[in-house]
């Protein structure tokens, strides 16, 4: 139950990102914008080079949340992001879950 819920709740949060990604790049320039615009450059590029395939590390720290939005502005149909990045939470909870109950 707890993985599940970890992974809805982290689906949902990268969701969000997507949805920001969806209108947010207008205000690209603006200081308040909250992806650093070099962060958001290389997180574009990356998405560029990897593809939606990319979004299997929407999972790691510090990159995911960018490579989230950069999906969002790069227009990624929502079922695809949302199956992709399912997929790494999910495996991302499993692991952690397994190697917790490995040390008991």
């Amino acid at each position: 139950m707890l993985i599940l819920v970890a992974s809805i709740g982290n689906i949902l949060g990268s969701t969000v990102n997507w949805v920001l990604g969806r209108g947010i790049e207008r205000f690209r320039d603006r200081p308040w914008f909250p992806v650093r615009p070099a962060a958001l450059d290389r997180a574009t590029d990356w998405y560029h080079r990897y593809g939606r395939w990319s979004l299997l590390l929407s999972w790691v720290p510090i990159i995911g949340d960018p490579l989230s939005v950069v999906a969002g502005v790069l227009r990624e149909p929502l079922w695809s992001f949302v199956a992709i990045v399912a997929v790494a939470k999910v495996a991302r909870y499993l692991a952690v879950a397994g190697a917790v109950l490995s040390l008991t």
